[in-house]
């Protein structure tokens, strides 16, 4: 059977299934008694199971087998579901889904999972489960390999990818120390201490609560990012008392990513014609049954013609046609206002509604809603909640709110960020949070809403907030600030100052902190896709993190306005409304031009000296004014005159122009111009 052309559909289907069992094995956890959570993730598993050993992928197929055996021995009451059951079982989803990816970025599936095989069978036959079932700690001799010294998750990976596009280099290092050495705790945090220094740890091996408890022989190991060179990272930790050999290792990214794709002799294939038909029972659910040959109810019927999978490409493809048509239309809205022909205006008109409604089927066809992006946290919260020791309840609020699918694609690191800074930063231990008087569950919660032409995303903890005295002091120890501009800021401003570059109030090294790179990575992501993110914080009663996003980043409305003879557009998004002032109200203000708009002092902002437009000096008794806001803050933009409302296609300047101040793109006007398109934010202090 020429199974090419079920691959696109057995890709996606294994991934919902995977999902499925996720979510399912986190309900189960909760509920360990309840068999029918059971049944629903062997009914995932079963179905994977069937569908890769047709397509021929036999680790997979392995893998679900074990697991399905396990289930099973759970449903049918002969074991009982436990922390450490699920924490093997979880490592078998991640692997799956880790071949599933790799079979969809166009490799075979393979991975050594022989591992995980293992500890399911040793669950299955009641053998003793191995407690750290989740990390793989390694307890090798120097002269060991060293590619197998650690491995790293996707978080990490992707932690890595920065700092090497930042121009760091990338070192895993062991340190071994002496046999007879007393205090080798304090040795550790010696060589900690040193690291820091010189950049920024990722990960350490064994974990950093082994090491200040001294659970570990000789030999640990820590993965760092510095610009420091390799020899002279050794020859500082030799300087360490008791340290008696340091290995640094230079790695690259594309080396650590193939770590975990070894090929493997194939397996024994388990079960390969038990469910031959699936794949091709799925395909009938994409096509539209015909009423005479449809044997089904009739509300069968039409669920099952009610949705198809389309490639992402064909509606990116259908995008830039369109995005192409809505540049033509304005072309001719220009041409029928300089010819008044009655048919050709009415032709134009009907054309513009055809046209925008076929921009909203468009636009709401690429909508997919945050879930997509939501899922992977419930798992990531509950492992880094295990990995802290802390208990931690992730509540998840508008699951549903749909954003554009180039957003969705982007928001995933900038958020799995902030929630693992919410965990290790801001809920405490259950201890502290019993001393303060809190349940000692922390709670985080996840909320996504529409607002107007945006979606916020939100991000609260009721944690210990953010210190403004240690924020401050690290601060200016960092020459972020200086000591007389601290004094004057808002505790709102003090929270936004941990996203400085480079900025961390860590005490301890974890992994889950030691991220190389800090916060304002992600600001920066948030603000390249014409977002804002937003900080409060109540130190002692926890923080809230809300991020701002445009529902779409391709067809936008904007104001067009006038500059002598230079068109510009303003997003509307930015814009709270416009204005005709006298020269007489304008007033000066600590040297800067203001204006009081309803009470507030509102900065002016002359475009014509921003973008330096050449034209005749003239002195006008009145001026437009365009107000836009950014947050809390607001400010007037100074134009000569406006247009009007026009929806417009974002085009980038490209690599060459990424730098230009205050503009964001461009876009080709109805008369063929280009107009610039104004980043309001950026003139905004």
């Amino acid at each position: 059977m020429d199974t090419n052309q079920y691959l696109e559909m057995f890709i996606e289907e294994s991934k919902e299934h995977l999902q499925a069992c996720n979510e399912h094995l986190l309900e189960l956890e909760k509920n360990p008694g309840n068999i029918a959570i059971v049944n629903e993730v062997f009914r995932s598993a079963h179905t994977l199971k069937g569908m890769s050993a047709t397509m021929g992928y036999e680790d997979i197929a392995n893998l679900t087998h074990k697991m399905e055996n396990v289930l099973d021995e759970i449903r049918n009451s002969r074991l009982h579901v436990t922390a450490e059951l699920l924490d093997v079982v979880f490592v078998a989803v991640d692997q799956l889904e880790e071949m599933v990816l790799d079979i969809a970025a166009g490799g075979k599936g393979k991975l050594d999972v022989t591992d995980t095989v293992q500890k399911l069978h040793k669950i299955e036959t009641g053998e003793e489960i191995p407690v750290a079932a989740t990390t793989v700690e390694p307890t090798v001799a120097s002269n060991t390999p060293q590619e197998n010294w650690l491995t790293y998750d996707d978080y990490e990976m992707t932690v890595i990818q920065q700092s090497v596009e930042q121009d760091f280099f990338t070192y895993e290092i062991s340190v071994k120390l002496r046999e007879d050495c007393l205090l080798k705790a304090a040795r550790v945090y010696m060589v900690f201490e040193l690291l820091e220094k010189m950049g920024d740890v990722i990960k350490s091996s064994p974990s950093v609560e082994k090491l200040e408890g001294e659970d570990f022989d000789e030999i640990f190991y820590v993965a760092l990012v510095t610009t420091e060179p390799s020899e002279d990272v050794q020859k500082k930790l030799m300087k360490v008392s008791e340290v008696t050999e340091v290995l640094v290792n230079p790695v690259t990214f594309e080396q650590l990513k193939k770590r975990n794709n070894s090929e493997l002799d194939k397996v024994e294939e388990n079960s390969v014609m038990e469910i031959t038909d699936v794949i091709e029972e799925k395909q009938q659910i994409a096509e539209v049954k015909s009423p005479e040959k449809s044997t089904t109810s009739k509300n069968n019927q039409v669920q099952s013609s009610k949705t198809i999978r389309v490639n992402i490409e064909r509606l990116d493809i259908l995008m830039n046609l369109f995005e192409e048509l809505v540049i033509d239309r304005g072309r001719l809205q220009s041409i029928s206002e300089d010819l008044h022909n009655s048919e050709l205006d009415e032709t134009v008109e009907r054309m513009s509604r055809i046209t925008g409604d076929l921009q909203n089927i468009i636009l709401n066809m690429r909508m997919v809603p945050v879930e997509t992006v939501f899922n992977r946290f419930p798992r990531m919260v509950r492992q880094l909640a295990r990995d802290l020791n802390k208990k931690i309840n992730l509540e998840v609020i508008g699951a549903e709110t749909e954003l554009d699918r180039t957003v969705i694609d982007e928001i995933g690191d900038p958020l799995v960020h902030l929630i693992r800074n919410s965990l290790d930063h801001g809920v405490e231990s259950p201890e502290i949070r019993l001393a303060k008087g809190k349940p000692e569950e922390g709670t985080v919660v996840l909320r996504a809403y529409h607002s107007g032409n945006h979606v916020f995303i939100e991000i609260e903890d009721d944690g210990a907030g953010i210190n403004r005295e240690k924020v401050l002091k690290k601060a200016i120890s960092k020459g972020i600030v200086s000591t007389e501009v601290a004094q004057t800021l808002s505790d709102k401003q003090v929270a936004e100052l941990i996203l400085s570059s480079g900025f961390s109030t860590a005490d301890v090294i974890s992994d889950v902190s030691g991220r190389g790179v800090g916060l304002d990575v992600v600001k920066t992501t948030i603000e390249s896709l014409g977002g804002s993110i937003e900080i409060s914080s109540t130190e002692g009663k926890g923080s809230l993190f809300s991020i701002q996003l445009p529902l779409t980043l391709s067809i936008i409305s904007v104001m067009l306005v006038e500059l002598g003879e230079e068109i510009y557009a303003i997003p509307l998004s930015s814009i709270i409304e416009t204005a005709i002032i006298r020269s007489s109200d304008i007033l000066n203000a600590h040297n800067q031009k203001v204006i009081d708009f309803r009470g507030k002092v509102v900065p002016l902002v002359f475009l014509e000296n921003v973008f330096d437009v050449p034209r005749e000096s003239t002195d006008d008794e009145f001026h437009s004014v365009v107000l836009v806001r950014k947050g809390d803050k607001m400010a007037g933009l100074v134009v000569d005159s406006f247009i009007g409302q026009q929806e417009i296609v974002l085009k980038s300047l490209g690599a060459y122009l990424s730098t230009v101040f205050a503009i964001s793109g461009a876009t080709i006007l109805g008369n063929g111009k280009v107009a610039l398109i104004i980043d309001c934010n950026a003139l905004i202090g």
